[in-house]
């Protein structure tokens, strides 16, 4: 009686694996495009934290160097590319005390708009609305400077409303990027992948 030999497998083990090749596929790009939000939310995240830090230990006035500063942040994106997906928002507020009521007030609002290095909204023209305050009046004539009401008429916000000290000034930082994945979403039956974006935010407060 001849001994039984069981059939080679080869074959059974290729069909397998062009079976799941597709699903290994999709899974490993979903993790490179989750790795890379990861690495943009953390860099945009520093951002902000430091330009939020220079702006406040500035010796100049804000409207002599907001644009300087916003330049050296943006800088340091790398990877990511702040000039054509990118945007930062300097926004200066001050505790305004009236009647016992403490407001947070809107002194003066940057956004990138270089216009001596050609960078920012002048090249990308992406410019997303500040969540701190949404500025109806850009200048035309000062680049990326935006023409806030004085005195009574200042625009309050409710940031820090009622936490700061009459005349005490803060300064915060907003950083948008606009995140584009490599694979944007796939859905399969009960299956998706995870969608990043497409804006990416950090509000630094310093």
């Amino acid at each position: 009686m001849r001994a039984f030999r069981p059939r080679p497998a080869a074959g059974l083990a290729a069909v397998e694996f062009a079976l799941l090749l597709p699903v290994l596929l999709v899974l490993l790009i979903a993790l490179i495009d989750i790795a890379r939000g990861l690495q943009a939310n953390m860099i945009i995240i520093n951002m902000s934290r430091e330009a939020a830090n220079l702006a406040s230990r500035g010796k100049l006035q804000l409207s002599e160097n907001a644009q300087t500063i916003i330049g050296q942040v943006a800088a340091t994106a790398p990877p990511l590319d702040m000039n054509n997906r990118g945007m930062i928002y300097v926004t200066r507020i001050m505790g305004s005390t009236s009647g016992g009521t403490t407001r947070s007030l809107v002194l003066e609002q940057y956004r990138w708009d270089d216009s001596v290095n050609n960078r920012g909204f002048r090249v990308s023209g992406y410019a997303p609305t500040s969540k701190i305050w949404t500025c109806s009046n850009w200048a035309s004539g000062t680049a990326g400077s935006c023409v806030v009401p004085s005195g009574s008429a200042a625009p309050a916000v409710s940031l820090m409303s009622g936490q700061l000290l009459d005349g005490e000034v803060i300064y915060v930082v907003e950083v948008f990027y606009k995140f584009n994945m490599f694979f944007s979403g796939f859905t399969f039956g009960s299956f998706s992948t995870p969608t990043l974006g497409p804006n990416f935010y950090s509000m630094t407060v310093f």
